[in-house]
């Protein structure tokens, strides 16, 4: 594979790139790893890692197939890849490998033991065609296991304006640039039109109503960076949007009266080739 493949940064990097020291990481990556246990990830695997961003899934799958195992990430950002690189220079893990490309540019010497993947398929437009690809990736008895959000879930208790005007913001950006906003629920029929094994399923979501539940920051840091395509699409005027103030409404309106906010339910689903 062609390590020099450019792209341009996408939006997606900006709303759900998840840098390493972000709400959204702090909140996600306990249920990723949980879930990569469940599925059956082990040490000493070879894995690959699709749609990697700045490598959040990567390093946790890192520490679980430890130094006799080997983590590629494939990513197309070159920012991204180049995040991934100083991350695990920095912390001394020579078993982390970043490529930069696409899934149909990406051309390997060996198949991997596992395809793992967070957000690798909210963009995709034909679902069941990349996850054939992804499993063709695969030795025998391989491991495909990929993990997305569902925004259906997602609710205020008791009802918030603020929380319910967020949330159709987003969605309504989110499908207006092709993401499927309701792909979680959707990943058995797509494993199944794919050819693959009936796939193990599991569903979390993060929720909490206090002043320190890091869901009002995580709501904060998805608007704020989905504010320019916002914008671009005519939903909003970004300079309207004070962002700080949307998360203390929400707080107000929800935590202050001793509800909960739910956020979108992150859906996994795995399976292992025949």
């Amino acid at each position: 594979m062609n390590e020099e493949l450019g792209s341009e940064e996408g939006w997606e990097h900006a709303a759900w790139g998840l840098d390493r020291l972000s709400t959204q990481t702090r909140l996600l990556d306990p249920l990723t790893e949980r879930f990569l246990l469940e599925a059956g990830l082990r040490p000493g695997m070879r894995v690959l890692d699709v749609g990697a961003g700045p490598g959040d899934v990567t390093f946790l799958a890192a520490g679980i197939v430890g130094p006799q195992g080997r983590v590629v990430s494939l990513e197309a950002s070159d920012s991204a890849v180049w995040a991934i690189r100083c991350r695990a220079m920095e912390r001394g893990l020579t078993h982390v490998h970043a490529l930069q490309g696409t899934l149909d540019e990406a051309r390997f010497h060996a198949p991997f033991d596992a395809v793992i993947g967070r957000f690798a398929l909210m963009s995709a437009p034909e679902v069941p065609d990349t996850l054939y690809r992804l499993a063709s990736n695969l030795r025998s008895g391989g491991l495909l296991a990929v993990q997305e959000l569902d925004f259906g879930g997602a609710r205020a208790i008791p009802s918030s304006p603020t929380f319910e005007r967020v949330l159709s913001w987003v969605t309504r950006t989110l499908g207006k640039v092709g993401v499927h906003t309701r792909l979680g629920l959707e990943l058995r029929r797509h494993f199944l039109d794919a050819g693959l094994p009936d796939p193990s399923l599991r569903i979390e979501e993060n929720i909490g109503g206090g002043p320190s539940f890091p869901g009002y920051a995580m709501l904060g840091e998805v608007l704020q960076g989905l504010l320019p395509t916002m914008g671009r699409l005519g939903l909003v005027r970004p300079e309207d949007i004070d962002v700080p103030a949307v998360v203390r409404l929400l707080h107000e309106e929800v935590g202050a009266y001793g509800g909960v906010l739910v956020l979108p339910s992150l859906v996994g689903a795995w399976t292992t080739l025949p």
